[in-house]
Formats: structure tokens, C-alpha cells, sequence
């Protein structure tokens, strides 16, 4: 092993990773602070939760679309970073006009624009990251990221509430103070973030350029959609706590606990994002870790089967649904880089994102008809099928 393969592997913590990771930080705790604040604007601007449906749906379904859209394109470029770059001065630009906002369509705009900026900046920032590190390091690379996104969205709840105290609940004003990370985000992707431009950039059509992906990768992207069909928005562990704790409790202070839980839920959420992805870098197998990731989701959906009234175990429950969406978020982007060659990572990256995208739609659609209509223990019967089906997929991918 020479000196410069040895200093490659010892050096994954770059200037491009903390650039990277440090831009998710600050760009999450921007978004979220407007995310936590929405549902009260909106109803200060006498628009109910129907608006809130309208404007959340319209923007996941643009982010997802140009997310795609944006993996083709990134792919035929010498040079992704000034496309990811402008993804994140739109996302800011369009976040703070927020603050400008007088009705609901007015909201619906620039949330949806914020969205699309997201969409288009994320294959190329996966692909700039991939490219900054060798690939015995992509887990931790990768889960770098996500740990940093995460506290992001740690912090942004609680800066939320410390604006509303300081500003009266002047919420217009509340997000205008969302431009201060979201421009530090800005500022630290351009100064922090190297990039080696891509000497054999694609020129083929987005069909053929989906077509030629890895047959390893279509079998990888297999199993993710199954398990993503079962894998519902934990804010729905929420709602299930809130009620199994109702009759003990009462409804407010079953309430406040179910918050305190999602809070234990973010905590392990970044810390396996980082843990999860460190360890498949020294195991043989980096698929092996996200199988078992996927593993502890259908230990989560047989506790939640036995709809258990103490808070410790509910507290098991959303650590375990925190180790899950860790380990398979950083899990999935890095085997996504390892079997994908690199100048096809923006494609292969923008597809991940899509069907993951479709799997959180469906999966919280069809376990919310199921709780609604017949029973929690239904849903979550199901849910635990298809995390049991993506599980043994993924295990039995071969050539993944």
C-alpha cells in the first residue's frame, strides 16, 4: 500500500466532507425552522389543514420529480458544484420569502420553489461527496452527512421557539431569521467544498442513461422499494404513542411525552447515521450492515404489534425507529456509490432519491388507510411484511 493510498483512507474527514456536512447542518436547520412554524402561519393566514396537505404534497412531489431530473443532468456536467450551489441559494432565497408571504398560495410558491432547490442540488452534492473520499470510507462520508443533517433538524425546533418568544410569535419575522443559516449554508458549500472536475461527463439520453445503471444496483433498488412500501413517516410513532398512553396519562401530558420520544428518536437518528455507516467501512460486506438496519425495523413493527402502555418500551420502539432510518439513509447512499461507477452517480443517486420518494408516499399513505379504517395492528402487520420482504432481498442481493 503506498503512502498516497494510505493518506487517502486516513483523510475521509476532508475539507469537502465537513464542507458537505457542515452545509446540511445549516441548510436543515433553516428549512426546519420554517417546517416547525407552518402549520400556525398557515393558520394565521385563515388557511386550514387542507393548505397544508396541498403545499407539503405538491413540494415533496416537485423535489422528488427534479431530484431525478437532476441526477441525468448532473452526470453530463465537467463541473456539478456550481448546479449544487445554486440549489442552495434558491432553497434559501425562496425559504425566506416565506416571510413575505400574505396568503396560502403565496406559501405554496415558496415552499414549493424551496423544494425544487432541494431537489436539484442533492444527486450532485451525493455525487461531489462520493468523489471527495476513496471508497473504503463512504459510509462514514455519508453518514457524516446525515448525522450533521440531523442535528440540524435537532436544533431547529427549538431555535424556532426561541425566535417566537423573541420576536412575540411575529412569525413573519420568524422566517426571515431562516436567511442567517440558510446564507451560512451558501457561504460554507462555496468556500469548504472541492471538486475534481469529471474529465468523461455522459451524453447519452435519460432513458439510456437509466437503462445502462448496474444490474447489482436494480437488484439493490429492488429491495429498497419493498422495505421503503412498509417504511411509514415516523411522526405517525407519535400519534401511536400518544394514544397507547392516553388512558394512563390523559391526553395532554400523553402528548408531551410522545414529543419527548420523537426527541430520543432524532438523537439515535444522528448518532447511526455516523455508527451505522463506520461500521460498514471495516466489515467485508457494507450490505450486510443495512440489512440488519432493515432487520431492527421488523423487531420495531413486532413491539409496536404489542401496543405497549409503559414509556420505556415505547421509548425501545423510537430508538429503534431512529437506529432504522440512520443506518438505512447513510447504508443506502453509500452502497448506491460503491455499485454505480462514479461519472453514472448522479443518475444513480437521483433514482435512489425517486424510489424512495414513491416508498414514502405509499407506505405512509396505505398504513394510515389501514389504522384508520381497520386497525393499528393491521398496519403495522403489514408494514413488518414488507420490512421482513426488503430485509431478506437486500441479504440475498448477490451481486449487491
Amino acid at each position: 500500500m503506498n503512502q498516497a493510498t494510505v493518506a487517502q483512507k486516513t483523510s475521509w474527514l476532508n475539507r469537502t466532507t465537513l464542507g458537505v456536512g457542515l452545509t446540511s447542518l445549516f441548510s436543515d436547520w433553516s428549512h426546519e425552522i420554517a417546517t416547525t412554524i407552518l402549520p400556525a402561519f398557515l393558520a394565521s393566514l385563515g388557511a386550514g389543514p387542507g393548505w397544508l396537505g396541498i403545499i407539503e404534497g405538491t413540494s415533496d412531489g416537485l423535489s422528488s420529480f427534479s431530484k431525478l431530473g437532476a441526477g441525468h443532468y448532473t452526470d453530463r456536467l465537467k463541473r456539478r458544484k456550481p448546479l449544487v450551489q445554486s440549489g442552495y441559494v434558491l432553497t434559501t432565497l425562496a425559504t425566506g420569502a416565506l416571510a413575505l408571504a400574505t396568503n396560502a398560495f403565496h406559501v405554496l410558491v415558496a415552499r414549493a420553489t424551496a423544494w425544487f432547490g432541494r431537489g436539484i442540488r442533492t444527486p450532485g452534492r451525493k455525487a461531489l461527496l462520493a468523489a471527495g473520499v476513496s471508497p473504503d470510507a463512504y459510509g462514514r462520508a455519508f453518514g457524516f452527512e446525515r448525522m450533521m443533517d440531523t442535528l440540524g433538524a435537532i436544533v431547529a425546533p427549538v431555535t424556532a421557539l426561541w425566535l417566537l418568544q423573541l420576536t412575540s410569535h411575529n412569525y413573519h419575522q420568524v422566517l426571515a431569521w431562516t436567511l442567517v443559516p440558510g446564507v451560512l449554508a451558501v457561504l460554507t458549500f462555496g468556500l469548504l467544498v472541492r471538486e475534481r472536475p469529471n474529465h468523461r461527463p455522459a451524453d447519452s439520453s435519460f432513458w439510456i442513461g437509466l437503462r445502462s445503471l448496474p444490474s447489482p444496483f436494480r437488484k439493490f433498488l429492488l429491495a429498497v422499494g419493498v422495505f421503503g412500501l412498509g417504511d411509514f413517516s415516523h411522526t405517525l410513532l407519535i400519534l401511536f404513542a400518544t394514544q397507547v398512553l392516553t388512558p394512563g396519562h390523559g391526553p395532554a401530558t400523553a402528548a408531551s411525552i410522545a414529543v419527548g420520544l420523537y426527541v430520543v428518536h432524532n438523537v439515535f437518528y444522528a448518532a447511526f447515521a455516523y455508527l451505522g455507516g463506520w461500521l460498514s467501512d471495516h466489515v467485508p460486506n457494507r450490505r450486510a450492515v443495512l440489512g440488519a438496519g432493515y432487520a431492527l425495523a421488523v423487531v420495531m413493527a413486532l413491539l409496536l404489534l404489542s401496543k405497549p402502555p409503559s414509556v420505556p418500551l415505547l421509548a425501545l420502539i423510537f430508538a429503534l425507529a431512529g437506529v432504522v432510518v440512520g443506518v438505512e439513509e447513510a447504508l443506502e447512499d453509500s452502497l448506491a456509490a460503491e455499485l454505480v461507477p462514479q461519472q453514472q452517480h448522479g443518475m444513480a443517486f437521483g433514482t435512489l432519491a425517486a424510489v424512495n420518494a414513491v416508498g414514502d408516499f405509499a407506505s405512509s399513505l396505505v398504513v394510515g388507510f389501514l389504522w384508520s379504517q381497520y386497525s393499528a395492528s393491521l398496519a403495522f402487520t403489514v408494514a413488518g411484511t414488507l420490512f421482513l420482504a426488503g430485509t431478506v432481498l437486500m441479504l440475498r442481493a448477490r451481486g449487491a
